[in-house]
């Protein structure tokens, strides 16, 4: 297909999206209007789905999780939760999380608002679940060093550049790599100028965008190579249930788990979080309800996104293992 036929092919079936979606009118009134047969125009608005000029989303009511929010906000002090509807492929569902943190974040962010923003799948989702459009002078800065192996989509750099590309914002690099051998080099690291700059910038927040990892031998940090599936199995071994931004590991009650693992990662601590105002944890899949626990537990959390399943599930566990401590 030439240049020409192609732009052509896009007005048409920007046109036909505009006039079915905006407009209100039916494929049959859009084909008589524009002279061409009903088949071709729902072709057309195929194609236009399939090539991203119309992004359809489904709302959620308020009403479908507003019981499960409530009962989370009662239990664990949190100021809100997000609760995403459940669905069997999994990328669906992290959409569907990233969605509502994605409005969350969209009614939150004003000129001059500081976004730290984690690394990981559930982060990097938000910013492809971003469609309210509206310019916003806003800085959404590394709140964790980098790693080649996470690849583009889960590093925090590109993950600040594709959520200010969305609002229109600038984005900070954190220039340090996530993870070093020990945690001496770690503090050595935190004493370079420039990493500091990024990380105190970070640390007047506003707003921070983590993820809850789960102790899995197929966790994001085993494939990334951090830690071996034998150093996370002795860490679930002695208590560690999960982490909080890939680093921070927590036992099932909230505490720093007593790990080798521990104090490796550059980037901001559990005491740095509890001093931003919204600390916004993200996790969708169904085995990380342990993990989430441990996180609320905390105290540090403010904002909750997950799903249904893990919502129930986080509130079982709650009851039964403090039951269990008393």
């Amino acid at each position: 297909m030439s240049e020409r036929a192609e732009s052509a092919d896009v007005a048409l079936m920007t046109e036909i999206a505009t006039l079915y979606y905006v407009e209100g009118e039916t494929q049959e009134a859009i084909a008589n209007r524009l002279g061409i047969s009903r088949v071709k125009a729902g072709r057309l608005l195929k194609r236009a789905h399939a090539e991203g000029i119309v992004d359809v989303r489904v709302r959620q009511h308020p009403a479908v999780s507003a019981e499960l929010e409530q009962a989370l906000i009662r239990r664990f002090g949190i100021k809100r939760a997000l609760i995403a509807l459940d669905h069997a492929d999994p990328d669906t569902q992290r959409s569907g999380v990233a969605s509502l943190v994605a409005d969350h974040l969209s009614r939150s962010l004003h000129d001059g608002s500081i976004v730290a923003v984690g690394m990981g799948r559930n982060v990097g989702a938000v910013a492809d679940n971003v469609f309210e459009q509206g310019e916003r002078k806003c800085s959404f800065v590394c709140a964790i060093g980098g790693s080649l192996r996470a690849g583009e989509y889960m590093n925090p750099d590109h993950i600040c550049r594709r959520l200010a590309m969305k609002y229109g914002g600038e984005s900070e690099t954190l220039y340090a790599p996530a993870l070093v051998q020990n945690p001496a080099l770690r503090d050595s690291m935190y004493e370079n100028p420039t990493v500091r700059q990024t990380l105190d910038r970070a640390r007047r927040a506003d707003v921070a965008l983590i993820g809850v990892g789960d102790l899995s031998e197929d966790s994001n940090m085993v494939r990334m190579g951090w830690f071996t599936p034998q150093e996370i199995a002795e860490a679930r071994l002695s208590g560690t249930v999960g982490d909080m931004m890939g680093y921070d590991f927590i036992d099932m009650h909230g505490r720093p788990s007593e790990t080798p693992m521990q104090g490796r990662v550059i980037g901001l601590t559990i005491t740095d979080l509890a001093r931003i105002p919204d600390v916004v944890a993200i996790a969708s899949e169904n085995t990380k309800a342990a993990g989430i626990l441990g996180a609320l537990r905390t105290g540090v959390i403010d904002t909750l996104a997950t799903s249904v399943t893990n919502a129930h599930t986080i509130l079982r566990l709650d009851e039964a293992t403090t039951s269990q401590a008393s």
